[in-house]
């Protein structure tokens, strides 16, 4: 085991990790440590746009960018962070652009900007261009650009260096409203993958960064890699999760597979199509049509195929149709979903229409913060020296349903409020003493799975989970459908108990690290369950069928989840809640 200490640890090497990283790097002694090189970090497959009111292109401002945020979560969004957010967008793309991101251009040279989902003038009248972006690779220019400036800046990566256990002690004077005594942040422990050993940071504070946990469904656009290491590790210290029942699902990832394909295509004019050529979402949102938020396109889509109007032999999937844009613009402004459909599906964009399906796309909960980054330990206390920024955290600025663009948004604007105010505390405070044997809890658990005699095979325990979730807890959910999750969740964790590796060696065991990550997901999913069966209510991107109206007034408030264990010893959840808060826009019914 070796001991590192520095000022500030981060946890992730996204956008939201290497944002927080050139704010941080240059104020206190930083280290990033990341699962990934950088570069490979999923940031890199987000692909339409980053929001910010710039008005380049037609009239806007940032109060519009605040309600849409606020109507596109279904009111459960934090409005003072939505307004920080819609504010600081203008700077977040202008930084951006002076670290060198290629923006699309105007014939005047000023950044482009494009049509998406959700957002609007004058509070809903007409669809407003607000996304500026780098052709469909807005994501992998903004990492690309990021790594280059911490490059520039010295920043220290440890790469392949994956997070495991996050330190806390005890602050004796808080007590937290549990009666338990208050945490502070005093480190991280990692394993490193290139030798099997194991490594503890000191630091006097740290940010999460390490992103989503979308792995847990089957059809999913996030990578590999996206099982929620971040939330769970934390969610196993005792702290709370917020609003993980709210995930999102895209209207248009690839049929089958779940490949995203950039609401984009839809801002640049494509329309979604039924088996009968039919623009079905004049039905359903006659005002925006194909760009409405994204749950009400999902749910539309759904409708479709369950009312016999899908397409294809096995009607379970409907068509994205480019085939009237011209081939110069498909071209110019939408590269890679094109050549994706060329790939994937052997299709000609130019001529054929696209399938698609819904695909498990953002976890709108995670790690609950305030604005300024700081992780809450309960509703009314924080835990000193830890902060969180991006898909891992939940501010909330993404309510129930995220506007499409705004989560590259909320990595640049949150990563950076997170970077400078964790070298501030630095500045001020000492590090803590670390726990004895820091490093226990992780062997063990790694030291259970490696040396384990157990029968049952990690990819056969987790396509079981990504199947029950994709049965019973995605776009459309019922206590039938939740309560069976739940059960299968059950006997999964009871199978993972009995889960054993092949590889026992100790360099590059991935297979050893996909084990623990399914222990994560597994927890992770155990969690949404439980709190969509308490939200008996639709809301966003939760659709309960047996209570398909919001309920405002039972249920507009956040859902905090705790770990627990019960008299018997075994773990159980915890759920509290914590009011939503409200400055100038009252709810009111979504219409699209």
């Amino acid at each position: 085991m070796q001991i590192h200490k520095y000022d500030t640890v981060i946890v992730g090497a996204g956008g939201a990790g290497m944002r927080a990283a050139i704010e941080a790097s240059p104020r206190s002694r930083t280290a990033v440590l990341t699962k990934l090189y950088p570069t490979r970090s999923h940031t890199g497959a987000a692909q339409g746009g980053m929001a910010a009111a710039l008005a380049n292109v037609e009239e806007d401002n940032w109060e519009w960018h605040t309600f849409d945020t606020i109507k596109g979560g279904d009111y459960l969004v934090d409005q003072d962070s939505a307004e920080i957010l819609a504010k600081e967008a203008i700077d977040a793309v202008l930084d951006l652009e002076k670290m060198g991101l290629p923006f699309n251009r105007t014939a005047e040279g000023n950044i482009d900007q494009r049509r998406f989902g959700g957002h609007t003038r004058q509070h809903g009248e007409a669809p407003v261009r607000r996304a500026c972006y780098a052709a469909d690779r807005t994501g992998h220019m903004i990492l690309q650009t990021l790594y280059q400036n911490c490059v520039k800046q010295g920043v220290e990566f440890f790469n392949e260096y994956y997070v495991l256990d996050l330190l806390l002690v005890d602050d004796p004077e808080v007590t937290l409203a549990s009666g338990e005594p208050g945490k502070r942040v005093a480190g991280v422990v990692s394993y490193e993958l290139a030798t099997g050993e194991i490594h503890v940071f000191q630091a006097k504070s740290v940010i999460f960064a390490s992103g989503g946990a979308g792995k847990f469904f089957k059809v999913t656009s996030n990578a590999h890699t996206l099982t929620g290491d971040g939330q769970a590790a934390a969610f196993r210290r005792g702290l709370p999760l917020e609003d993980m029942e709210f995930f999102q699902f895209h209207p248009t990832g690839i049929w089958r597979m779940g490949i995203l394909l950039t609401e984009g295509a839809r801002g640049e004019g494509g329309i979604l199509r039924n088996k009968d050529g039919e623009r079905f979402m004049e039905k359903y949102a006659p005002v925006m049509k194909d760009l409405a938020s994204r749950d009400v396109v999902s749910r539309a889509i759904y409708t479709e195929i369950r009312e016999g109007r899908g397409c294809g032999p096995e009607g379970d999937h409907v068509y994205l149709d480019l085939t009237h844009l011209p081939p110069e613009q498909l071209d110019a402004k939408l590269p890679d979903i094109t050549e994706f459909a060329r790939t994937y599906l052997g299709i000609e964009p130019y001529t054929d229409p696209i399938p698609i399906q819904p695909t498990a796309h953002y976890a709108m909960g995670g790690m609950p913060t305030n604005n300024d980054g700081e992780v809450l330990a309960d509703n009314d206390h924080i835990v000193p020296g830890l902060y969180a920024a991006g898909e891992v955290a939940c501010v909330s600025v993404h309510g129930a349903n995220r506007l499409g663009t705004n989560s590259l948004l909320d990595i640049n604007v949150f990563g950076k409020r997170c970077g400078i105010n964790a070298a501030e505390y630095a500045a001020t405070h000492e590090h803590v003493e670390l726990p004895e044997n820091p490093e226990t809890l992780v062997v063990e658990l790694l030291e259970g799975l490696r040396t384990g005699t157990g029968t049952e095979k990690v990819h056969e325990v987790r396509t079981a989970l990504q199947e029950s979730m994709d049965a019973n807890a995605m776009v459309f959910r019922t206590e039938q459908t939740l309560k069976q999750a739940a059960e299968d969740i059950r006997e999964l964790k009871m199978r993972y108990r009995n889960v054993s590796v092949q590889d026992k060696g100790k360099r590059f065991n991935t297979d050893l690290l996909e084990a623990v990550e399914l222990g994560n997901l597994l927890d992770l999913a155990e969690v949404l369950v439980a709190g969509a069966l308490a939200r008996e209510e639709s809301r966003g991107g939760h659709y309960r069928e047996d209570f398909p109206t919001r309920d405002d007034v039972n249920f507009m408030r956040h859902t905090m989840a705790y770990r627990e264990v019960d008299e018997s010893g075994k773990d159980a959840i915890r759920l509290d809640y914590k009011p939503v808060v409200q400055t100038r826009y009252q709810p009111m019914e979504r219409k699209y």
